[in-house]
């Protein structure tokens, strides 16, 4: 522990332990801005961090608190219900045997003093204010949160294996252990003791390990919740599953971002457990402790164990003695073909998917690899389409070259002991009903393939808007300038008739050229210097006379006019800025649609989320009560504030 008071020895601390965060924004919370920054300075400072995201419900924190057995739990609440939030966590983790588990939350000025002491006294460790944050300083917030529950966990490991069977939560403690490569309260004989009973026990299990590797960024944590997804529909949530997910420790620091949960949203289920583990120096892609942890998830009871690694290279394939099954994601964007000779997972790998296959060339991805996968293998006897290489887009939903892939692999799994039942014809039962392809077959792209420059479009667009304005400028200067050349012709006594006209008719020409919109705009310009010059703006909407002071008075008593028009006469330089800039309410003008701003608003921000439609409309309708004007704040969309009940 340590006192907010003492900034040096905080400045000074350095972590002891291993400490693992979980962080995430309150529910109904949509201000994710600031936990961000939170776990970024976390990591740097040596933490390992499970971040969840924005809009999470308490019991999510501590499910996820409770699997990954972290130390203490960080919260950003700017939602209005802190006090009951964050009560109901410590609620919770006492109730799951956890009250070990640190609490730290922060709001800003959302949650006022009293409010901060009625939580530390419930039981919250610290509730960050404002003040807090201008005394310490960032570095010096996470730093106190890091000191106050830097401690060793491995002493609240199990004592024996039997006790990990059927428990969760003793699996996350023992994981923990086996992590530190030591309990505290046993000697090293007594470990290596616990862990060789362990590895002995899971022997006799045969629980099979599917092993889900690839490049970084090609949408390994999407696919394995996709297929966790397939698992719980096609087997009616009747199989255990266990999640091995690898990150890697940045050497750096020594933090590592374990973020693989903010992609899984399958998972929410007591069937299915989820353990984050960091490679904590391993210079490999899998974490030193992860065969103890697929042993201890063997004895736990489940029926499948995903292992996730961290993206690797071409020549990384650390994976296969590990596992039972092996998949290698990968994207489209491989390179040239050769490129395909030298990825080595290419030659160990069960079953490959081409993940994001959406993008352009996927097709002759698909093609490609599927050929060298069948020369690493010499099957020369058989045809590409015939090897596991499957396409997939795992950001769609229920993409079928997804299903096809978790069709594919079931009756591997199955002949290695997942418990499913087998129908008679010899195929799996489930509720999926076969797909006949192996790749994506929907083309609903976010972005057309048509369209993918449509920010240059619109950039054009601009651009071309711009260099007409100029030149319409230029046509209506030129024209100005004539007709004054003009004037000035005729008042010379006639002797320079014939050059006069032959300025008029260039003028007329030129006239010809401005389109009607910029000689209506010229032709409204004294009107518009009329409507600003007054004290008010007269307006007429729908039979109703409305009606706008133009001007402000400053404390020294000086008129502040509200819309100051330029005092140019040059028909040019005129119609550029009516074209490019122009008055409040009027094209192009962005800082606002309407022509004056309300100097009293009389709506109030009204926050009315949390449950369903009815209730959520019997708070809209208790806060907007006597209210002039009505006006429902949220963070979120319609379907997400109406229609999901936490």
């Amino acid at each position: 522990m340590t006192d907010l008071s003492d900034q040096k020895q905080l400045a000074d601390y350095r972590l002891k332990n291993k400490v693992r965060f979980v962080t995430a924004a309150s529910l109904f919370d949509g201000h994710d801005a600031s936990i961000n920054i939170m776990r970024r300075i976390l990591q740097s400072l040596g933490a390992e961090v499970i971040h969840l995201g924005h809009n999470r419900s308490v019991r999510e924190i501590v499910d996820c608190a409770l699997q990954e057995d972290a130390h203490a739990i960080a919260v950003s609440s700017y939602q209005g219900g802190h006090v009951e939030y964050f009560e109901y966590m410590i609620d919770l983790l006492r109730e799951a045997g956890a009250g070990h588990v640190k609490v730290f939350g922060g709001g800003g000025g959302v949650i006022v003093p009293a409010e901060i002491e009625q939580l530390h006294a419930y039981g919250v460790a610290r509730i960050y204010s404002p003040e807090d944050g201008q005394r310490l300083g960032l570095q010096g917030m996470i730093r106190d949160m890091l000191a106050r529950c830097d401690e060793d966990l491995s002493k609240y490991a199990p004592l024996t294996v039997d006790e990990i069977a059927g428990s969760k939560r003793r699996l996350a403690q023992a994981i923990t252990a086996l992590e530190l490569g030591h309990a505290d309260g046993r000697d090293e004989a007594q470990f290596a003791a616990w862990r060789n009973e362990l590895h002995r026990r899971a022997d006799t299990v045969a629980t099979p390990v599917l092993g889900i590797t690839g490049t970084g960024g090609a949408g390994k944590s999407s696919l394995t919740d996709e297929l966790v997804r397939r698992f719980r529909l096609d087997q009616d949530d009747r199989l255990q599953l266990a999640i091995l997910s690898v990150d890697p420790t940045r050497r750096k620091s020594g933090g590592a971002l374990l973020g693989d949960r903010i992609r899984m949203n399958a998972i929410d289920h007591p069937n299915v457990y989820m353990r984050s583990l960091a490679t904590r120096d391993a210079g490999s892609e899998v974490s030193p402790a992860l065969p103890d942890a697929i042993a201890a998830c063997k004895v736990a009871g489940f029926d499948l164990i995903v292992v996730e690694t961290s993206g690797i290279g071409q020549g990384d394939a650390a994976i296969v003695p590990l596992v039972d099954v092996s998949l290698y994601v990968m994207t489209p964007e491989f390179g040239a073909a050769s490129q395909l000779e030298k990825i080595d997972m290419l030659d160990f790998a069960d079953f490959v998917a081409i993940n994001k296959f959406d993008r352009k060339g996927a097709l002759d991805a698909l093609r490609d690899v599927s050929k060298q996968y069948l020369r690493n293998r010499e099957a020369f006897g058989r045809r590409p389409e015939e090897m596991p290489v499957f396409g997939t887009q795992a950001s769609h939903f229920n993409d079928d070259g997804v299903t096809a892939l978790y069709q594919a692999m079931l009756p591997r799994l199955i002949e290695l002991g997942l418990d499913v039942a087998l129908g008679e014809d010899g195929a799996p039962k489930g509720r999926l009903p076969r797909v006949n392809t192996r790749h994506s077959t929907s083309r609903v792209v976010i972005v057309p393939s048509a369209r993918v420059r449509y920010l240059a479009e619109i950039a054009e667009a601009v651009r071309g808007y711009k260099r007409h304005a100029r030149e319409q400028a230029r046509l209506a200067r030129e024209v100005q300038q004539l007709r004054a050349s003009a004037r000035m012709l005729e008042d010379d006594d006639g002797e320079r008739r014939g050059a006069r006209d032959t300025v008029q008719a260039l003028a007329g020409r030129r006239e010809q050229a401005l389109d009607a919109a910029s000689r209506k705009l010229l032709a409204m310009w004294p009107q518009m210097q009329q409507a600003y010059s007054g004290d008010e703006y007269v307006v007429r909407i729908r039979d109703r006379e409305i009606r706008t002071k133009l001007t402000s008075t400053s404390l020294s008593g000086t008129k502040i006019r509200k819309v100051a028009l330029p005092a140019w006469e040059d028909h040019g330089e005129l119609l550029k800025w009516l074209l490019l800039e122009n008055v409040p309410g009027s094209f192009p003008y962005t800082a606002g649609v309407f022509a004056f701003k309300r100097e009293n608003e009389d709506p109030t921000r009204m926050f009315a989320g949390e449950g369903d439609p009815f209730r959520t409309n019997r708070r809209f309708q208790l806060l907007s009560e006597g209210m002039p004007a009505k006006r429902l704040s949220t963070a979120f969309d319609s379907v997400t504030l109406y229609g999901n009940d936490p």
